[in-house]
């Protein structure tokens, strides 16, 4: 909790003075120090500055210095993990709290790749995405854990190379360390790649705040043979290093150790440098420097090292001019730096930015050629080219992703289908064995029809989510997935898509939410939109269930070879819109495409393991939240209401029915038993298209005749807005119009025999292989969910671009479902 967030007349203990130089220094000679009590007296008739009573006197703080000064509210109880009990009263209790609940404030940072959010998983316990390819932590991942006497909270970043204000993850990186001011940074470096990685950590040395480094991957250099001083290392930089194996759990420990050791100011290593630009570069940062550091300007260098905005504004960052708006003397900066960067470029030949680039670099090899000895051995990196030389040949490239993607689609089937099978006839041995043992009652079809029925319809397709993620875990954790980026550039530059766009839309194939997430990669704001919007044609892990069930249904002579197809054909349609867009609504000026291609790596099984138990997790957590809500709304709408107003009287036509069996011979029995049976089914059916569910899909139904879908279609497709699970949740319940069917009836063969029940295409087969491949494309084309729609606006900024992704894809899915339906019932 923050200073400013007290109210007048509240009261609160100084747990933490954030902040640095001239700020820190006289708060806390003021008497703002840890475990000291403070009251806020009142706020100034506009609100801001606000008036505070401490040590018997009274001061005075702007909202925004309040701000940096952390509290604990009186009265606030206090958790057990700190082994207080109970609640804190207004006297010592609180105070000593303050210094023994000691809290730190840890942020994560790195390139791409270099193993930062494993590392963040081991700590925190969670289940973040991770994969061999950058780009994919796409926000701030927050959890908290206890290491000693501290609780620790930390902060996993997206990945980034350097903290120039480029692209969109290396300036919320950059703000994140500016607002949130972190007690300790840890850079994670990859340990195969210092000399690029260090160049992050120069700037991390520019901005003055505590740093721990993190040599990741470092069992890759001992195999190598490398030789790395790390103790001189650590003392050139004046950052501690600790060796770790983020994958293996190695160092962890002992990384945290010296996080503390840092924070406490017990490690002599840590210490505040500055790196050596050379005569002209120091002396005109000193100069900006020495402007930007007028007393008037305190609120700004209270949060921002002067030395890195001298820095940033010499290499023309627009974010550091934003920054220097607040200066009173902005315009003399300005002028400064306008002044010194013509003098730099006089003297170098080449602007400011590039001169400080090189200079770091330079630093950087000077610092490596002192401490760093590459090894004999056989390189990883060689070993990687070898393999390029094949999977990224102009000739094979192709052939091998393509074969790569149908396999993975066959075996999603082939092997899929054993346990699918085994599932669904537990299902139906549960549905047989509680339909058995209670009485008939809406208590009975309640579970039977609605839950099992529904929930069990779906949960039977587990087997095939796991498949397709074990092998998109393969190939992401392989590194295998920045290749297919690589390869496909070309064709995504002919669609108008940046080649950064690649990697969200293939991770649309899990979810089409975090998906969207990781479009903020992309730094043009038009491509982000395109991405965005195209970024539903992509099937994800949710549609699975609804193309295994109709393929297995309708197409059961080649399912592998009809899976590829759809996946295959939501990817044409993504790039065919594209092009539209790029060519009429989202223009945008061409931007370099620059991607990293990490070195092969063999996966971990202990890592595709926890991203498939991940993945099952999520499916099974679905499974009895929404589908399970979904199902029993399904169910009671189809249910009720009981008293329905037949157009015949089914149970006096039973009756005579069942008299005659008395007085005529055996052979006409098993015929009139038939007739039975058709009467039940007839007036079942006859309900549920009466029932509320049956209105709802009456009222759609006109919408949806065209393509050759009925009501029960039409209601699944409406209900499958929430989630495409739903799709199948929801046929699981309505296609139980035969009382006498058994239970453990499967799913596809009620399909298969579904029948239209009235209309003039009564007796008629429902899904006829038009029908059915028409419904495929429109599941496959339709926006996925409203998640997905929610996550568009947000991340566009505008309800507007939401609403045209739903509109636009609905109307191309009902365009393809038409035109397969129409031509297909001119052979069918």
């Amino acid at each position: 909790m923050k200073l400013s967030d007290l109210s007048q007349g509240q009261k609160g203990i100084i747990s933490k003075v954030r902040g640095r130089g001239a700020f820190r220094r006289r708060i806390m000679e003021m008497g703002f120090v840890s475990g000291k009590e403070v009251t806020v007296v009142k706020r100034a008739p506009l609100q801001d500055p606000i008036e505070y009573s401490i040590l018997g006197y009274q001061v005075s703080l702007r909202e925004s210095e309040a701000n940096l000064i952390e509290i604990l509210q009186i009265g606030e109880s206090v958790s057990d993990e700190f082994e207080y009990k109970g609640t804190i009263t207004e006297d010592s209790g609180i105070k000593q709290r303050a210094f023994r609940e000691k809290t730190l404030n840890v942020a994560f940072v790195g390139n791409p790749n270099c193993g930062k959010t494993t590392i963040f998983n081991i700590v925190s316990g969670l289940h973040e995405h991770v994969g061999n390819y950058g780009g994919v932590t796409v926000d701030a991942k927050e959890a908290e854990f206890k290491h000693g006497k501290y609780k620790i909270k930390i902060v996993d970043l997206p990945g980034t190379y350097s903290l120039t204000a480029y692209t969109p993850e290396e300036l919320y990186v950059r703000n994140y360390i500016h607002d949130e001011m972190p007690d300790v940074v840890v850079n994670v470096l990859d340990a195969t790649n210092i000399e690029r990685n260090l160049y992050l950590t120069t700037q991390l040395i520019d901005m003055d705040i505590k740093v721990v480094m993190a040599l990741n991957m470092s069992d890759e250099l001992e195999k190598r043979k490398d030789i790395l001083d790390i103790d001189t290392l650590s003392h050139m930089l004046g950052i501690p290093i600790i060796k770790t194996v983020g994958a293996k759990n190695i160092g962890i420990k002992e990384l945290f150790d010296l996080v503390v050791e840092v924070q406490e100011g017990k490690n002599e290593i840590a210490r505040h440098i500055h790196i050596n630009y050379g005569k002209c570069l120091e002396r005109s940062v000193g100069m900006i420097q020495d402007v930007i550091k007028d007393p008037a300007n305190y609120d700004l260098t209270d949060r921002i090292s002067s030395r890195f905005l001298a820095i940033k504004l010499l290499e023309g960052d627009k974010d550091a001019f934003d920054k220097i708006k607040v200066c009173y003397n902005e315009f003399e900066i300005k002028e400064l730096v306008k002044d010194r960067a013509a003098r730099i470029k006089n003297y170098f030949k080449e602007n400011a930015e590039s001169a400080i680039t090189d200079a770091k670099y330079g630093y950087i090899h000077g610092a490596l050629k002192e401490t760093y000895k590459p090894g004999n051995k056989f390189d990883r990196r060689e070993f990687t080219r070898l393999i390029d030389n094949i999977i990224t040949d102009k000739i094979y490239s192709f052939p091998f992703f393509i074969f790569l993607m149908w396999i993975m689609f066959q075996a999603t089937f082939f092997i899929g289908s054993y346990p699918q099978q085994w599932i669904a006839d537990g299902v139906g041995l549960l549905s047989d064995f509680v339909s058995s043992i209670l009485p008939n009652g809406i208590f009975r079809d309640l579970l039977v029809d609605g839950v099992i029925g529904g929930v069990g319809s779906v949960i039977s397709f587990l087997p095939n989510i796991l498949i397709l993620f074990f092998f998109i875990s393969i190939m992401e954790d392989t590194g295998y997935m920045a290749r297919v980026a690589f390869i496909m550039d070309k064709i995504m530059h002919r669609v108008g898509l940046h080649g950064r766009s690649f990697i969200p839309l293939l991770m649309g194939f899990g979810c089409n939410v975090p998906a969207i997430m990781a479009t903020r990669t992309i730094e043009g704001r038009n491509d982000r939109l395109v991405t965005m919007l195209i970024n539903p044609f992509m099937s994800c892990s949710a549609r699975l269930p609804v193309y295994v069930l109709v393929i297995s249904a309708f197409f059961p002579d080649h399912p592998g070879t009809t899976l590829f197809f759809i996946y295959t054909l939501g990817i044409a349609m993504a790039g065919i819109v594209a092009y539209i867009f790029k060519n009429t609504l989202l223009k945008a000026k061409e931007l370099p495409f620059v991607m990293e291609l990490p070195p092969y790596r063999v996966p971990t099984s202990l890592s595709i393991v926890k991203h498939m138990w991940f993945k099952a997790y999520m499916y099974l957590k679905k499974m009895a939240g929404i589908i399970l809500i979904a199902s029993v709304l399904m169910w009671a709408l189809g249910y009720f209401p009981r008293e329905i107003d037949f157009s015949r009287d089914y149970e006096a036509e039973k009756i005579e029915l069942t008299q005659q069996i008395n007085t005529q011979e055996a052979a006409l029995t098993d015929s009139i038993n038939m007739q039975i049976h058709q009467l039940n089914f007839d007036k079942e059916s006859e309900r549920q298209e009466k029932s509320y569910i049956g209105k709802l899909g009456h009222f759609v139904e006109p919408v949806i005749r065209p393509l050759g879908f009925d009501w029960r279609i039409g209601v699944s497709l409406v209900s499958g807005m929430a989630a495409k699970e739903i799709v199948v949740s929801t046929m699981g319940v309505l296609y139980q119009t035969d009382p006498d069917a058994e239970a453990s009836q499967s799913l596809v063969t009620k399909l298969q025999n579904a029948t239209y029940t009235s209309g003039p295409k009564i007796g008629q087969k429902i899904y006829t292989p038009p029908v059915a491949l028409g419904f495929l494309l429109f599941v496959l084309f339709y926006f996925p969910c409203v998640a997905t729609i929610a996550i568009i606006k947000k991340e566009s900024g505008e309800w507007k671009w939401a609403i045209f992704a739903m509109l636009y894809t609905t109307s191309i899915a009902w365009v393809a479902a038409f035109i397969v339906y129409q031509l297909g019932s001119l052979f069918y």
